[in-house]
């Protein structure tokens, strides 16, 4: 039987302002990226959604990105490599104290926005996070984008290199997502959305945005949670899922 974990994007909010229903989307994903204050997140709402997490048997995973508030995380940055190892590493010890508080431990790394586009190819940046999670003094496994730098730095250095696919954006045909700022690269459509989730689970294939089939072997499907409608959203695509023989489950 087929197994994919589900993941999200949570904890997205900053003071009063709040972007993700973290309260729902626990209800329904398998691993939380929790926005570690760099990008979004403050230490409330990290205790909030550690809490949450813990009490539903969700993982918990450190979602760290570059220190851009005011860009969500999605501006293209230049950081020294030991600083962003630095920010990498501060973060992760941040998420720790309130995953520890809640009876858990933080269960994986994943890069955010700029950062997670980055290090599919910069050989430094992507250096630089896989040197931060061993300077947090942890070996956890880090989630990116199938045949990146950052999966083949992160086998190299003995962590788990988790390999993660998208279902509500696009692809280009030679598998990497196409930028945000290209028409199509958030999928709208919600049947689309619940289809290649089960193509990306059962065959490990999806559509590019040229039509081309294109393979993304993938043990982490993700649901981004500042969709529209993410929560009925997920729900659908963890029914139809279980409905086809897919068993919903986190990653080993």
């Amino acid at each position: 039987m087929a197994s994919i974990d589900l993941n999200a994007d949570l904890g997205e909010g900053f003071g009063r302002w709040r972007l993700t229903d973290d309260e729902g989307l626990l209800s329904v994903v398998t691993s939380a990226n929790v926005a570690c204050g760099f990008h979004a997140g403050d230490p409330v709402t990290m205790r909030r959604v550690c809490e949450t997490a813990a009490e539903r048997g969700v993982r918990i995973g450190a979602q760290v990105s570059y220190r851009d508030l005011a860009g969500f995380g999605r501006r293209a940055m230049d950081v020294p490599r030991a600083e962003l190892a630095a920010e990498v590493a501060y973060q992760i010890g941040a998420l720790e104290v309130f995953a520890r508080a809640a009876g858990a431990r933080v269960s994986y790394v994943k890069p955010h926005g700029a950062l997670y586009h980055r290090v599919v190819r910069d050989e430094e940046q992507a250096g630089a996070v896989v040197e931060g999670v061993l300077l947090a003094g942890t070996a956890l496994p880090v989630l990116g984008l199938p045949g990146s730098r950052l999966l083949e730095l992160a086998g190299e250095a003995g962590l788990g290199a988790v390999a993660e696919a998208f279902a509500d954006r696009a692809y280009t045909d030679e598998g990497t997502l196409v930028p945000r700022d290209r028409d199509g690269a958030v999928v709208a459509d919600p049947e689309s959305v619940v289809e290649r989730s089960l193509g990306l689970a059962s065959s490990g294939t999806v559509r590019s945005h040229t039509g081309a089939v294109v393979g993304v072997r993938a043990r982490s499907l993700c649901l981004h949670g500042d969709t529209p409608g993410a929560v009925e959203l997920a729900r659908r695509v963890r029914e139809r899922l279980t409905a086809s023989g897919v068993r919903v489950e986190a990653f080993a």
